[in-house]
């Protein structure tokens, strides 16, 4: 309206003006013009960078409000809790889903996991020593705490096998420096069939000990001893570790 108003009075006023002056208010309405329209561009950037400024800032918002801390499980916080009393740290293996770990008077495990569709599971238990040790240094009456972890392995190998042979090998140094861990074991099993093992056929169980500190079992389930089985078992080496000294 305003600036129509303009336009009309300069069209007035032009009919009553000599021929200069007509040139002039020619000259003054073709300025106008270019302002007007220069201003209406304007505003209408500014209106479209408003628009996109406000559409990304809500992007943000939005984006921020999505991000929400993700929990554990209570059957991960209670593991968490037994790590730290052995100094173990644990990372969850990509591909591998939670599972309700067994915890019954034949089998005590902490935390358990699989693959999903490849019929592979690991079994997690994690003790520490520091009470052990602790009892020795006041009564003098027990075993040194640091090779009972023979002993915890051989005896979770017969409650898998039975009386069966079970193939033992020692773990190499290397290896066993990459967990810095001090000793260990590894037990090659042929499985009675029980509910408890959802009649898996083998299993490789892994002791490892760290002088002092703690012991980790690992426990592999499989149906067959083939190189994919071995693959499985790597996806998920590095999880469990002794913490630096």
């Amino acid at each position: 309206m305003i600036c129509g108003s303009i336009f009309i009075e300069l069209h007035v006023e032009t009919s009553l003006v000599s021929p200069l002056m007509k040139t002039i208010v020619k000259q003054f309405k073709r300025i106008l013009l270019q302002a007007i329209l220069l201003l209406c561009i304007t505003c209408v950037f500014a209106q479209v960078k408003q628009s996109q400024y406000l559409a990304v800032n809500k992007k943000k918002t939005t984006l921020v409000k999505a991000v929400k801390p993700v929990k554990g499980s209570a059957q991960l916080q209670e593991f968490s809790k037994i790590l730290a009393t052995a100094n173990v740290t644990f990372t969850f293996p990509k591909g591998f889903r939670e599972i309700q770990a067994v915890n019954n008077e034949n089998f005590s495990f902490d935390y358990a996991m699989e693959i999903p569709g490849k019929e592979f599971e690991i079994w997690f238990q994690v003790k520490s020593l520091k009470q052990n040790w602790k009892s020795l240094e006041r009564y003098h009456e027990q075993e040194n705490p640091d090779s009972s972890y023979l002993q915890i392995a051989k005896a979770q190998a017969t409650n898998f096998t039975g009386e069966q042979e079970k193939l033992v090998r020692a773990i190499p140094a290397n290896v066993l420096a990459r967990y810095r861990a001090d000793a260990g074991k590894s037990y090659l099993l042929n499985l009675l069939d029980m509910p408890e093992t959802k009649s898996y056929k083998y299993a490789l169980l892994i002791m490892l000990q760290r002088n002092h500190t703690g012991t980790i079992m690992a426990v592999c389930f499989t149906n067959e001893k083939d190189p994919e089985f071995f693959r499985n078992i790597d996806r998920a080496s590095n999880c469990l570790k002794f913490k630096p000294h």
